[in-house]
């Protein structure tokens, strides 16, 4: 891993446009996947990873290869998705426009499956995504780093700027809502 993790950063510094082709093709769904999770919807995902991309290719000398690329990219990633977020807001707060606000401010409430759903293969697996979507966004945050990205606490922490004992916090009690509403689906049937 370490050197692996130190070619990527030298590759970074010197704007090495092949070993960029190359992270794109590794890490393009996990950056799409982490995106439309962390903002529990899947328009403007695509714009985002595309930003990001663009971002590690300007500010990939900021990257030291002493730690895995993974948090670092998705720290890159996160950080882009909480500005654009603050900017809809602004954007529909100072907007006179009803329909402008509407369409920025309400989350996604068609009737068409959310991209939680849809990922979905099995019956549990949808229930698990259902439950997924009604987690906090902190929550579900923490639980896919940690469970689907294969993220330790320590580069948790650093991704989403919180103390390690507030990142196992938020995933024990992510755990244990989704025991108690996976609880709650059994006992329906």
């Amino acid at each position: 891993m370490d050197s692996d993790t130190k070619q990527i950063a030298f590759g970074l510094r010197h704007r090495d446009v092949a070993l960029l082709q190359s992270l794109v093709e590794q890490y393009q769904y996990r950056l799409v996947r982490y995106l439309i999770y962390l903002l529990g919807r899947r328009d403007g995902v695509d714009d985002l990873v595309q930003e990001t991309w663009l971002r590690v290719l300007e500010r990939g000398s900021s990257y030291d290869g002493c730690s895995r690329f993974e948090p670092w990219l998705f720290t890159v990633a996160r950080n882009l998705a909480i500005d654009q977020t603050r900017k809809r807001r602004t954007f529909s707060l100072d907007s006179s426009d009803d329909e402008e606000w509407d369409a920025g401010a309400a989350p996604h409430t068609s009737n068409d499956p959310s991209p939680f759903t849809l990922a979905a293969r099995t019956e549990d697996a949808e229930r698990l995504a259902l439950s997924m979507q009604t987690l906090d966004p902190v929550y579900r945050e923490a639980l896919v780093l940690r469970f689907q990205e294969d993220l330790s606490l320590q580069e948790i922490s650093s991704v989403v700027a919180a103390p390690v004992s507030t990142v196992a916090s938020r995933i024990y009690r992510g755990l244990a809502t989704l025991r108690v509403q996976l609880e709650k689906g059994n006992h329906a049937i």
